[in-house]
């Protein structure tokens, strides 16, 4: 099992860059997790297109949802060429009946998911979390039954992510704050949040993701590693966690 990140900043793409977009792939399966602005252009140096069996979205905010509709149309593409053939599942809540609706088309399926129900996605099973945001969203517990990621998606802090990430080999949090800002106000978490949902969770490693276009990011992670003292990542285009 292993996770690749392909979008990590918060809000709008940095220039060569992406929003939320992460690859996870298992026995010859692709999963995408949330497909944010700018991804299809990075994913493509990772991964054929025409290789991902599913996606998984979190919410239906831009930052992550913005290049569904390009997948889309390169699925049009794919298809009319006779490279794929059969419709791409996108899993995604149906709180927001415009943004579901819009996932389906003549190349994607779209595809709900309940939220107080674990899922099958072959070969992972994905529970979630709700969180704490502006709209409707679910952070995502992913697991190949010997792995585990847990992915915060955007959320404020909530002393349930600690449960919920329990044992976690890796965690990805909303670091969208340094320490000691009001990141509640905005559903975003600040580094020492993320940090301690980490450390009393227990996880293995930490990445902090969905990061802001200010102030140095090296704060963030030493004002993390402050409060967890496990491995801490900034995460970046490419960085990978594997289980091998």
């Amino acid at each position: 099992m292993k996770i690749t990140t392909i979008g990590f900043w918060g809000a709008y793409p940095a220039q060569n860059s992406a929003t939320s977009c992460y690859l996870i792939e298992d026995v010859g399966y692709s999963l995408l997790v949330d497909c944010g602005s700018g991804a299809l252009s990075r994913l493509q140096g990772y991964i054929s297109l025409n290789s991902i069996d599913a996606v998984i979205l979190s919410h239906y905010h831009h930052d992550h949802v913005a290049d569904v509709g390009v997948l889309q149309h390169a699925r049009l593409v794919q298809t009319k060429l006779g490279h794929i053939q059969d419709k791409l599942p996108i899993y995604a809540h149906k709180e927001d009946e415009v943004g579901f609706g819009e996932l389906s088309s003549s190349y994607t399926e779209a595809c709900p998911y309940d939220p107080d129900t674990t899922i099958s996605v072959r070969p992972f099973t994905i529970s979630f979390l709700k969180t704490v945001h502006p709209v409707p969203c679910y952070g995502m517990k992913i697991t190949n039954g010997k792995h585990t990621i847990v992915y915060t998606a955007d959320t404020a802090y909530q002393k349930e992510w600690v449960d919920f990430s329990e044992g976690a080999d890796l965690l990805i949090t909303d670091t969208n704050f340094y320490k000691g800002m009001d990141a509640a106000q905005a559903g975003h978490m600040t580094s020492e949040e993320a940090a301690s949902i980490a450390a009393d969770a227990d996880v293995n490693e930490l990445w902090l993701s969905h990061l802001p276009h200010f102030g140095n990011h090296s704060r963030l992670k030493q004002e993390a590693a402050d409060v967890f003292h496990g491995e801490v990542k900034l995460a970046s285009e490419g960085l990978r966690w594997s289980s091998e």
